[in-house]
């Protein structure tokens, strides 16, 4: 009786040792999991921390460092440039009219150096923590409080409109290829890049500038987010300045259809 009793009770063990454990193949691979998502991992990484915004960094001091080329190309093609007039001057046989009318050209196209009386224009982004200063109006997008291409291009133009003779944004002359041009919050102008605070100053009449400056329908909207979110604004009369002249290259880049 006894045999009879034990030997159910030992198959039935022997049983269950055999049995399918659906929890250690779980576990199996949950593991098999965790070291896929570990090599996958360090092979993205490549032994970098992946989890930081290091190759946004980079590409923001590749930008700056183009920049600061661009701008050295640019003083060492003006210096070039100086040094060929001068060469053209003394071994040219015109006229002193051709002279006076080619430099009169040469004025006008912005790649001389321009002096007059001028008025300044001064944009800048809003405080990041603004609030909306006059009733009626919503609490501030982030987009509200940033300057856009159209607020730069805004101005520009109005300032054309009040019979600028000669117009600087920054430290750069604009000329009729001239692309005032924003990407995110930072200007990109002749290959580069600026942030704000924006300076635009203009050769002119002070008053008709000024006027012109305020009849724009766009400055007008600006003005509004000005007094109601404090975008920076500023106006102002500089006395007699000399803006400088181009320096960049006059070729046209465009594109071509592949053959």
């Amino acid at each position: 009786m006894s045999n009879s009793a034990d030997s159910p009770g030992t198959g039935s063990s022997a049983a269950r040792g055999r049995r399918f454990r659906p929890v250690r193949v779980l576990t199996a691979l949950v593991f098999a999991l965790a070291g896929l998502i570990f090599f996958t991992s360090f092979n993205t990484a490549k032994g970098t921390n992946i989890r930081t915004d290091a190759s946004l960094l980079k590409l923001s001091d590749l930008i700056q460092e183009r920049s600061r080329k661009n701008g050295e190309m640019e003083e060492s093609n003006a210096a070039l440039r100086h040094d060929i007039e001068s060469l053209a001057e003394r071994d040219d046989d015109s006229t002193q009219a051709e002279d006076d009318k080619l430099s009169a050209l040469e004025r006008r196209a912005g790649t001389q150096k321009l002096k007059g009386r001028a008025v300044t224009v001064t944009l800048d982004d809003a405080p990041p923590d603004a609030t909306a200063k006059l009733p009626g109006y919503p609490e501030p997008q982030p987009d509200y409080l940033v300057i856009h291409q159209q607020d730069l291009q805004a101005v520009v133009n109005a300032l054309w409109q009040g019979g600028a003779e000669g117009i600087k944004v920054m430290d750069q002359r604009l000329i009729s290829t001239s692309a005032v041009r924003c990407v995110g919050n930072t200007l990109i102008l002749q290959g580069r890049v600026y942030s704000p605070p924006y300076k635009i100053t203009a050769v002119g009449d002070p008053e008709k500038l000024k006027q012109a400056l305020a009849a724009s329908p766009a400055i007008q909207n600006y003005m509004v987010y000005v007094n109601v979110y404090g975008l920076g604004w500023q106006v102002e009369d500089d006395g007699t300045v000399t803006l400088p002249g181009y320096s960049g290259t006059v070729d046209l880049h465009y594109a071509q259809p592949v053959e």
